[in-house]
């Protein structure tokens, strides 16, 4: 056999051979490159086809397949992956704690009012905000895991959540997870896709109804009889004034020194990065599950929306006179990147073999759902 240029002999007992190679593909030649395994030769039947038929073993074997086509024929390409048994995952470790203490600051000045010279005397009293940063990693974290348990369930090769810390009004950018490799079907990138919405609702409605159960936040005098400056605003979506009626708790009070418990905006955020996750475009999750649920087609329903993201934001700048800060900016900074993530595509599965009715029902539910989670004007700059 030939030697190539990482010195290794083609083929060896190592190498996955599964049974539908061997059936539908002719191999000339074998070779290792940076730890990918090459099949050069010819495939006997269509590329989707045949890729149909890999997937499954070679994931079976531990490996990532993908089909090439070169001048002379084709190269089944097997990637191994990492199912993450390894290892401590230190990077995810060390963006969870930066983020818990991200979202104890955060929570502590800008939602339990303790001054930043309190803070700087004594840290501790970050703790304080706990059940804030319970609250908001809670949905995310939820979410997410809803992603991870799917993919591996799928054999998908799916990272631990990562979760990034910021700084106002939450002390987070959210949480992804990583998936590698491509998708083997249109029903395992569905689940996967709506796992995390699924999942993320169920705990943004169990958090939205322990911060409406809670007793009101008492607001320092000095900020309850502030006049002449200005506040951000938080509108309610549909979703939390449904929770708040089956519950008969208000969601806000007449007297201006009382709001609503920190543990609130928890559901708040879990329903917002809800609505920007459904979102039919790309790699979001919305993308995943309607290029699941619609096929090919996905592509022409994700151009529409980065227009209509834009038109909502110029509605409310030129016809509601909204400033940048009151949610234009919000959706206009959406409709942007919707339009990058939509140009880069969505996730392109091996088997397109369609969805069944059940799936498709969850599909339509839980875009329902997310529909709840919608408002025109989220935040809002009002004087005080």
């Amino acid at each position: 056999m030939p030697e190539h240029e990482d010195g290794e002999l083609s083929g060896g007992s190592d190498v996955p051979r599964p049974e539908p190679l061997r059936t539908f593909f002719r191999i000339d030649e074998v070779r290792r490159e940076n730890g990918r395994v090459r099949y050069v030769g010819e495939s006997y039947v269509p590329e989707r086809t045949l890729l149909r038929k890999l997937v499954p073993k070679f994931r079976d074997a531990g490996y990532d397949v993908d089909v090439e086509t070169v001048e002379d024929g084709h190269v089944v390409v097997a990637t191994p992956f990492d199912r993450g048994r390894e290892g401590i995952p230190w990077v995810n470790a060390a963006m969870f704690a930066a983020t818990v203490l991200s979202t104890l600051f955060v929570g502590a000045y800008g939602w339990y009012y303790i001054g930043w010279e309190e803070i700087a005397a004594n840290p501790l009293v970050m703790l304080r905000a706990w059940p804030f940063t319970a609250a908001v990693l809670g949905v995310l974290m939820t979410h997410e895991l809803g992603h991870y348990a799917a993919g591996r369930y799928h054999g998908v090769d799916v990272s631990l959540p990562y979760v990034i810390p910021f700084v106002f009004p939450f002390g987070t950018l959210g949480a992804i997870i990583r998936m590698r490799g491509r998708m083997p079907s249109r029903r395992a990138l569905f689940d996967i896709g709506v796992a995390g919405p699924i999942a993320g609702l169920v705990a943004t409605v169990a958090v939205t109804a322990i911060g409406l159960s809670l007793d009101p936040l008492r607001v320092p005098a000095e900020i309850a009889n502030a006049s002449g400056g200005t506040m951000i605003r938080f509108n309610n979506p549909p979703l939390l004034g449904i929770i708040a009626d089956l519950l008969g708790q208000p969601t806000a009070y007449d007297d201006p020194s009382l709001t609503a418990h920190p543990v609130v905006i928890g559901g708040w955020v879990g329903m917002f990065f809800t609505l920007l996750n459904l979102l039919p475009v790309g790699q979001l999750d919305g993308g995943h599950m309607v290029r699941a649920m619609v096929g090919p087609r996905q592509e022409t329903i994700a151009a529409l929306v980065p227009g209509a993201l834009l038109s909502i934001a110029g509605y409310l700048y030129f016809w509601r006179g909204f400033g940048l800060d009151q949610s234009v900016g919000l959706w206009a900074f959406w409709g942007v990147f919707a339009l990058v993530i939509a140009f880069n595509g969505p996730a392109d599965p091996a088997d397109e073999e369609r969805l069944g009715w059940p799936r498709l029902a969850i599909g339509l539910g839980t875009f329902a759902v997310g529909a709840l989670c919608f408002l025109l004007v989220p935040i809002e700059v009002v004087s005080a």
